[in-house]
């Protein structure tokens, strides 16, 4: 990347040889990948980016604190950190947690507890005022919500996580601000330099030709991709709402401004970042302007300076997308490996409430089987539930393959997981109906779409059963893929639906809130004093998952899940190779007992397994094996444990 007479001049910015050579080693090592994709994007310009991203690097890597240097360094010697069986994710809100930054350093004893390396902070950096989609209106990214803290708070407390050997994560949202952020307040002033920060057009004849193939990402409330601005003059791209404005990441200057903010917030401390709206921040006309190439350029440029500076941290693309499309987030071909570090599974999380809709796991064997294998060095990033809605997104292809019809099926899990499908044990609430195209999301907790509120309404202690199963299962199945398994805050304790939101007036519209409660701290603590209760059962249940985990090399997120087929549709099996051996994964997806042909498993394990969340032991011989509802099955071979 650089020749002798670069490097010569930039030794001069070190007093200490040992700085320089590090430094230099790691732009050695990570240089090609950093000029080839701001080639790639921005031609001849990329030369002159490359000598101002130089000196923002330069001065990060000169500002970053010895203990985060020391971090570097382990990370650089245990490159696989986020893909070990240990790592267990949480995500919440900090302020539904545990009100501000400081009340969340005052739980780590639980988060630690509960075997949690991973902590997800959602939407924290200081958010328009009033309605700020959930945080992700960003007024301002080096500043912490005031109600919150400050940013030496959240320095604060990523020390005390990193203490604890936990990982900060923290949303980065990249493609749009808040039109309050500074650079839009200076657009609409007319600073043509900021101006150019955006996508602003003086009439509809330009927005009118790239709606012609633009989605819309929120029908109910924000119809539309653009908005008019009379301060601008202008109509602005706002892909999400009217107070989001979209960036345009074809200015080398956009790039260098994130290129600096990243490597601000990884010196307070972040590790991970979560790239929010990653799909969306390449711009082209006559396309949905979403999964651009440009996009992985930018991603793999953006790590590798991350990389030179703060080999320590790791990228997540927030990208949810097809499975075609979603795989070019981890690398392909010359970016193998080289984009983002994890990416979110989003399809395994629909396929699990699919699954329990239908007690069939046919589509969910299809799905599976349409994903390429990741690079080796990546993660899946895999939940039960988020802070998000559930989008249905199943393909015709997928639904086809499974004899299914795919508009069918996703009419059939919305009616379901809204409770108007006969027989539903669920209680969700439909979110951004599109009459267009009959698409309705799904908002709700992961314990009342499993069944639990309205077991619990109707003083059945039957469904109560199937329902605290239905939520063990589908967290075994998240935490046995391989991945980062992401706990949602409040499903360790069975917390329901949160229906007070419509008395917050900025939550009102927005039904997602239902499944964004308060951490009800008075429940964590009763949980170990009332094991029979359905909140005990889940935590205890779950914590026991967790310590199976923890202690499984078969599950490193190196080795991929293989769909096995199954004879019996109620039930998924999953084969992983690990050098250790083999592992089968066995999951009943209904409230039914099963009985699997003995040799199905013989064939894959020998004639002796262990089920490592049981502890039982398996001989297959004539006998097929019994699968009580909802039971799920972790095997390996006897002769492997020893």
């Amino acid at each position: 990347m650089l020749k002798s007479d670069p490097w010569a001049r930039l030794r001069t910015a070190f007093d200490d040889d040992r700085d320089a050579d590090t430094f230099l080693l790691r732009l050695e090592r990570y240089g090609p990948d950093l000029q080839g994709s701001l080639r790639a994007v921005y031609g001849d310009r990329a030369d002159e980016l490359l000598g101002r991203l130089t000196e923002v690097m330069l001065h990060a890597y000169h500002a970053r604190p010895a203990d985060l240097r020391r971090l570097d360094e382990a990370r650089l010697l245990r490159p696989d950190w986020l893909q070990t069986p240990d790592m267990i994710g949480y995500i919440a809100y900090a302020d539904r947690f545990a009100g501000t930054l400081k009340g969340v350093g005052e739980h780590l004893d639980y988060l630690e507890g509960l075997g949690v390396k991973y902590l997800h902070l959602m939407p924290l950096l200081k958010p328009r005022a009033g309605e700020n989609d959930g945080g992700y209106a960003v007024q301002d990214y080096r500043a912490v919500r005031e109600d919150l803290g400050t940013m030496d708070d959240l320095s604060a407390l990523a020390r005390g996580l990193r203490g604890r050997g936990v990982s900060l994560v923290l949303d980065l949202v990249l493609n749009h601000v808040a039109r309050e952020h500074e650079w839009a307040e200076k657009a609409r002033a007319g600073d043509a330099k900021y101006r150019d920060y955006f996508h602003i057009f003086p009439d509809r004849e330009m927005p009118d030709a790239y709606e012609r193939t633009l989605p819309e990402v929120f029908p109910d409330f924000a119809p539309g991709n653009f908005t008019w601005n009379d301060a601008a003059g202008g109509w602005v791209w706002t892909t999400f709402n009217s107070y989001q404005w979209d960036l345009n990441w074809a200015n080398p200057d956009v790039f260098l401004e994130f290129a600096d903010l990243i490597l601000y917030l990884a010196n307070r401390g972040v590790e991970v970042f979560r790239l929010d709206a990653i799909a969306f921040i390449w711009k082209r006309l006559g396309t949905t302007s979403q999964n651009q190439p440009e996009v992985h350029h930018l991603t793999r440029a953006l790590r590798a300076a991350a990389r030179i500076v703060a080999p320590g941290v790791a990228f997540k693309a927030e990208a949810i997308v097809a499975p075609a499309d979603l795989i070019h987030y981890l690398g392909t071909r010359s970016h193998h490996g080289k984009v983002s570090d994890m990416a979110y599974h989003n399809s395994l999380m629909v396929q699990i409430w699919s699954t329990l809709a239908s007690r069939n796991t046919q589509l969910f064997e299809e799905a599976l089987r349409a994903f390429p294998p990741k690079p080796t060095n990546t993660t899946w990033g895999m939940y039960v539930r988020c802070h998000d809605d559930i989008g249905w997104a199943i393909s015709d292809e997928d639904a086809a393959l499974a004899g299914l019809n795919g508009e069918a099926h996703r009419r059939f899990l919305s009616d379901f997981y809204s409770g108007e499908f006969p027989g539903s044990f669920a209680r969700g609430l439909v979110f951004q109906f599109n009459p267009a195209t009959g698409d309705r999301r799904m908002s709700g907790s992961g314990a009342s779409l499993a069944g639990l509120e309205a077991a619990l309404e109707a003083g059945d202690p039957g469904r109560v059963d199937d329902a605290v199963r239905r939520i063990l299962l589908a967290h075994a199945v998240v935490l046995g893929f391989g991945g980062v398994p992401l706990l949602y805050m409040g499903d360790e304790l069975a917390m329901l639906n949160d229906y007070g939101f419509t008395e917050v007036p900025e939550h009102a519209p927005d039904n997602r809130w239902v499944h964004r409660p308060e951490m009800d701290w008075e429940l964590a603590r009763r949980v170990e004093h009332e094991p029979d209760s359905p909140a005990g059962r889940v935590n205890a249940g779950l914590r026991h998952l967790i310590r199976v985990r923890q202690d499984a090399p078969h599950l490193h997120a190196s080795i991929e899940s293989h769909v096995v087929p199954s004879p019996d549709a109620r039930v998924l099996l999953l084969r992983r190779d690990h050098p250790l051996g083999v592992m089968v994964q066995v999951y009943n997806f209904s409230e039914g007992e099963v009985f699997l042909p003995a040799h199905l498993l013989r064939d894959h394990l020998g004639e002796h397994a262990t089920d490592l969340l049981g502890g039982s032991a398996f001989t297959f011989g004539s006998y097929p094996v019994h699968l009580d509802p909802y039971r799920a099955l972790w095997l390996v071979s006897r002769e492997v444990l020893g």
